[in-house]
């Protein structure tokens, strides 16, 4: 059932999705590092190792700074706000500037909220949609498997700083999405570089939050 959000044009209203969708693959924990570069890859250290680092992070939270390039526009668009993942397939995106408004995803259901306003429908009414929330998972869980549904990976550096490059199998995502390429260290994200066909581009950023405990240190002190 949809209450009061209005409907985008399709085009526009589907990259827009996408382009948050895949932004909720930032989260981890520890500095923020928005390309690391890849040192000398080991010849042992492939998708697989790749996904058993992954599946260590079994949830996240996280603040994010986010600036898109949209071809039609003059200035970059900048937004910001917190990241939450818990598997097996919980995720969502609170973005807090420039507007408030949120995107949650759990199961086959999205929940989308801009104010007072909610629409809610299932994953897999949106084709590209339902592929990035099984790359999602996939990704996030260390799901190969998920993972290869929709996207060739490929994956450079080792275990400690590593880079996995994924371009669309699926011809209708391909459509839309040119790649997205995400860096981390050991099994945090640290940046999604998402890049549309057209030339729209969309660059995450993350800063960890600290766990909620009395000992816990800040996020500030986390990063250092």
């Amino acid at each position: 059932m949809t209450t009061g959000i209005k409907t985008k044009p399709p085009e526009r209203g589907r990259r827009a999705c996408l382009t948050t969708a895949l932004s909720l693959l930032a989260l981890g924990t520890g500095a923020v590092n928005a390309q690391p570069s890849a040192p000398s890859q080991p010849a042992a250290f492939e998708l697989p190792e790749l996904m058993a680092v992954l599946a260590q992070r079994k949830q996240g939270e996280a603040r994010f700074t986010e600036e898109r390039t949209v071809s039609s526009l003059d200035n970059t668009l900048r937004s910001s706000g917190r990241l939450s993942f818990q598997a097996p397939d919980r995720f969502a995106r609170y973005t807090e500037e420039p507007t408030t408004e949120s995107m949650e995803v759990q199961g086959n259901q999205v929940l989308l909220r801009r104010g007072s306003r909610t629409r809610q429908m299932a994953l897999d009414a949106v084709p590209e949609l339902a592929a990035l929330a099984d790359a999602m998972r996939g990704t996030l869980g260390g799901d190969a498997q998920a993972l290869q549904r929709h996207f060739r990976a490929q994956v450079s550096g080792n275990a400690t700083r590593w880079v996995l490059l994924l371009t669309p199998l699926d011809s209708r995502l391909a459509r839309s999405v040119q790649q997205l390429e995400m860096a981390g260290l050991g099994p945090d994200v640290r940046s999604v570089d998402l890049r549309l066909v057209g030339g729209d581009r969309a660059l995450m950023l993350v800063e960890p939050l600290a766990a909620k405990s009395a000992s816990a240190p800040t996020a500030a002190a986390a990063a250092k």
